[in-house]
């Protein structure tokens, strides 16, 4: 097989998918841009979207999250990433989808992006206040769906790595995350412990606070 390459910002939502794949044990190799100014013009053409992250396969290019780690988890079908049973990795695609389009695109999205929601920048500070208190409530949500140490079945899936970035996320907006979020903080730290998230963090140069 072609070795994979992943590309990824420093703690974006990339961060989900470069737990993954390192959790899966593939050989592959990444390239880290830095999107903060804006996604870098030179790489548009592999994702016209101007988003990370993106996963190549040889001539084949594949964008969004949920889908770039249900191609990481097909690789390795005997670690069960997505899921042991078919109705884990519906659950699997039920969490991913929601962090994707609720958590991740319009709760952060209004306190980070807030442009895209409005082209009146007298409207920004309101669409920020909403954007944070969905985030609020996207927290209640999943600290009240947490049932054990993983989202999903009783071991390590897409989901839980997905989970750390908005976590992590959550500490930068200084959410009082381990006081309000007791289950949530304890999958997190369960996963501060693999070696997959370790070396993510090494690699992208992050530090991690809970």
């Amino acid at each position: 097989m072609t070795k994979p390459i992943l590309w990824i910002a420093p703690g974006a939502c990339s961060l989900a998918p470069h737990i993954l794949i390192r959790e899966a044990g593939i050989d592959f190799e990444t390239i880290l841009i830095n999107v903060k100014p804006g996604f870098p013009e030179e790489y548009r053409h592999m994702n016209p979207k101007g988003r990370v992250p993106i996963l190549q396969i040889g001539d084949i290019t594949i964008t969004e999250v949920p889908a770039i780690m249900t191609a990481i988890s097909q690789m390795v079908p005997g670690k069960h990433l997505l899921g042991k049973t078919n109705l884990e990795i519906v659950r699997t695609y039920e969490w991913c989808n929601w962090l994707s389009g609720t958590v991740h695109a319009q709760a952060f999205g209004g306190v980070r992006r807030t442009y895209r929601f409005s082209d009146d920048p007298e409207t920004y500070e309101s669409i920020r206040a909403k954007g944070r208190k969905t985030v609020e409530e996207s927290f209640e949500y999943i600290e009240e769906r947490l049932q054990g140490t993983h989202a999903v079945g009783d071991s390590f899936t897409a989901v839980d790595g997905f989970l750390l970035v908005f976590y992590r996320w959550g500490n930068q907006l200084e959410f009082d995350m381990r006081a309000k979020y007791p289950k949530f903080t304890s999958l997190v730290e369960e996963g501060l412990e693999r070696d997959s998230v370790k070396a993510a963090f090494r690699e992208e140069g992050i530090e991690f606070w809970v």
